[in-house]
């Protein structure tokens, strides 16, 4: 069965939803044939990819795609992308796609700027990230950078009319529940809904929709002097295989939660996020945070 994120992901402009402004830009571009060196930032889920996969399918060009959580080292540059950048091409353009660029290291980064410069009359590079300020400066001097911004939940729920219509779905119900627990992850609203289908209905599994408060659940487990094993409990229930926004959730909080020891807090917390990049398994690193957050309390 085909997921559906990839059968209905954006196949022109005109399909996709949301920032106007960027898509006439890009749109400005497409009718040039070439592009700026760009990266793209913003929340996950909400067409980052997409965006970068439309621009180089609709230029005539030779395309070289790199997931950079999986590919993030020196020895990618030096094997993929500049043997790619220096060779010849029959088309107009070569675009690069480092999808996930926040993963790259801060080395490999410093090395793809003189790759962008020395290559720039054959080569354009497309980043795309979650978190701009992994992006080194210099990086993004190079770049033209646009922040995408989710659509408005009522697109999200037109969209998913659409999708459900085309799969023929009958007498079916928007799953408003999925889209305010999940927006504005847009992906994860789409393959939760798919996943959601049963006999050709959308039937909610509310184990599905655990994660919804997990800050709040972490911080009132904080409140009530909760022990390292209640802690786990919670994160272990919530289902959840990412935690970036639990950082931020915290740091929001943290003068309130740790009153004068907040500094104390906030080092703790901007260690483990730095080092949450780099880990393989995460909730791991997210109970080491909350359990030294937790001795301050």
């Amino acid at each position: 069965m085909e997921l559906w994120v990839e059968k209905y992901r954006p196949q022109t402009l005109e399909e996709y939803v949301g920032n106007e402004t960027i898509k006439n830009k890009i749109a400005d571009y497409l009718k040039q044939g070439s592009i700026q060196n760009l990266l793209f930032h913003g929340v996950a889920g909400t067409g980052k990819t997409t965006l970068a996969k439309l621009i180089a399918k609709n230029l005539n060009c030779d395309l070289l795609y790199i997931n950079a959580s999986d590919e993030r080292g020196i020895d990618t540059i030096r094997d993929k992308i500049i043997p790619f950048a220096s060779s010849m091409s029959f088309n107009d353009v070569k675009i690069v796609i480092l999808d996930e660029a926040d993963y790259i290291t801060p080395q490999a980064q410093a090395t793809l700027r003189n790759t962008i410069e020395s290559c720039s009359a054959t080569t354009r590079f497309i980043f795309t990230c979650n978190y701009l300020e992994r992006i080194i400066s210099p990086l993004q001097s190079r770049c033209q950078t646009f922040e995408i911004t989710p659509p408005s939940k009522e697109e999200v729920f037109k969209k998913l009319e659409f999708i459900l219509d085309e799969e023929g779905m009958l007498d079916y119900v928007i799953p408003i529940e999925i889209i305010n627990t999940y927006y504005p992850d847009i992906r994860k609203i789409i393959n939760t809904t798919q996943g959601s289908i049963v006999d050709g209905q959308v039937k909610i599994d509310d184990n599905s929709l655990k994660n919804t408060q997990l800050g709040d659940l972490v911080v009132n487990a904080f409140i009530n002097s909760a022990t390292l094993t209640e802690i786990r409990q919670i994160l272990a229930d919530s289902g959840a295989r990412e935690f970036d926004d639990l950082f931020k959730y915290i740091y929001d909080r943290s003068l309130a939660m740790f009153g004068d020891k907040e500094g104390e807090a906030i080092l703790i917390i901007a260690k483990y996020q730095y080092e949450y990049t780099f880990v393989l398994e995460k909730e791991i690193c997210i109970a080491a945070m909350l359990n030294k957050l937790r001795n301050l309390c």
